[in-house]
């Protein structure tokens, strides 16, 4: 007699409470003239609910160049993934990817969808920060009381409500 064990397989792990947190990179930057800086990149990612994650987003590049974007992403996968509303500032052509792509946080708009949200040097195209930079946010109750968060928040339940 033969015995067949099957096991429930564990649930993956979401997207969203896998990238919760908030991520940095201190670096040395330069400008055209040969001075340098420090600089920050941060990506703070801050669940919703199960399935959706506020996401954002403040890189800085050369000669002074940035890309900033916050919005809501939803879990797809093994990533979290930004569709930025029709009404937005690239009319809905935005599409932004988070993943914890082995030591690091991956960050990826499809060939430039997101370059809007970005100066002349700026990208948000296979740009990473360090995995182990992951900390909690310490000022969760801020970062939802800020202007990002509540503006993202209104988009998302606008476009939520519509479909």
């Amino acid at each position: 007699m033969a015995v067949l064990c099957l096991g429930a397989a564990a649930p993956a792990s979401s997207p969203v409470s896998q990238l919760a947190g908030r991520y940095s990179e201190h670096f040395l930057n330069g400008m055209v003239d040969g001075s340098t800086y420090w600089a920050d990149n941060i990506v703070e990612v801050a669940s919703i609910d199960a399935r959706h994650a506020f996401v954002r987003l403040s890189l800085e590049f050369y000669n002074g160049h940035q890309c900033a974007l916050s919005g809501v992403a939803t879990a797809e996968g093994r990533a979290l993934v930004y569709h930025e509303p029709a009404d937005g500032v690239g009319e809905g052509k935005c599409h932004l990817r988070l993943t914890h792509d082995g030591a690091r946080l991956g960050i990826d708009d499809d060939g430039g969808s997101c370059s809007i949200y970005c100066g002349a040097r700026g990208t948000l195209s296979n740009i990473s920060l360090p995995w182990k930079s992951k900390r909690p946010i310490s000022y969760l109750t801020r970062l939802k009381a800020s202007h990002e968060y509540a503006d993202a928040l209104a988009a998302w339940r606008k476009t939520k409500d519509a479909q």
